[in-house]
């Protein structure tokens, strides 16, 4: 099918896309975190990219992955010529190429604490992501509560706090939405899904990331898919 031949909105987007040379390997929405990370930033900040999506767990998945990236694992950015396999190394080099985004704050200090905390989430909470796997379509309240898990809730909230007492002064972590709000997008997914229990202001905030269009419609599209992985989808014990 031809550009032509689709939606005009449809259409304009696979023509800029063709101009970015941009296009974004990612797993399912329903279950993909590191996935949904630079595709909520790539779509927050109004970047082209054309999407292809391989499903998990499937008898071929690694070898599909395997054509995009020998790091076996998604998402994967194609830049032209060059491959970006990790999804922090991605978003750095998106900031870098459309530094008009501001992807980053624009304060030293700001843009430091973001990068910060970015590579907190990217290297930490092991415990969270292992008891509290993302998936969108389910709700296990309650569930996950292990000590380890509790100690990253505690944790992600205190660096929450920190941001909004410091550079909060609008609706996000640093003021505007930023590359840090688009990191802790599947954070808020796990604790709608887990229900877990926010102070007030906090848990305006993750109402307020819910809400942001490029959130809004990774969680529409990830309720739209027919795919499942039973394993993730057995409610926690």
């Amino acid at each position: 099918m031809q550009a032509t031949d689709l939606d005009p909105l449809v259409s304009r987007t696979l023509e800029a896309a063709e101009k970015t040379g941009l296009t974004l390997v990612i797993g399912n929405k329903n279950y993909s975190s590191w996935s949904m990370r630079p595709w909520v930033a790539m779509t927050a900040f109004g970047i082209p990219f054309k999407e292809v999506r391989i499903l998990l767990d499937q008898p071929d998945t690694a070898n599909k992955i395997a054509e995009y990236s020998s790091a076996g694992r998604v998402p994967v950015l194609i830049a032209g010529e060059m491959t970006i396999w990790d999804s922090l190394a991605i978003c750095e080099y998106l900031a870098e190429q459309f530094p008009e985004k501001n992807m980053w704050p624009e304060d030293v200090a700001a843009r430091a604490m973001a990068r910060s905390v970015c590579a907190e989430m990217h290297s930490g909470f092991s415990s969270l992501r292992g008891a509290m796997p993302m998936n969108i379509k389910m709700r296990f309240p309650g569930r996950g509560r292990t000590p380890g898990s509790q100690a990253d809730i505690g944790r992600i909230s205190e660096i929450w706090e920190e941001c909004f007492a410091k550079y909060g002064h609008q609706r996000f972590l640093f003021g505007d939405f930023s590359i840090a709000d688009a990191y802790f997008a599947p954070v808020v997914m796990r604790f709608r899904t887990y229900d877990v229990s926010l102070a007030p202001a906090l848990q305006a905030y993750l109402e307020r990331v819910v809400e942001h269009p490029a959130v809004a419609q990774w969680v529409r599209e990830a309720l739209a898919e027919k795919e499942v992985i039973a394993a993730a989808d057995i409610e926690p014990q």
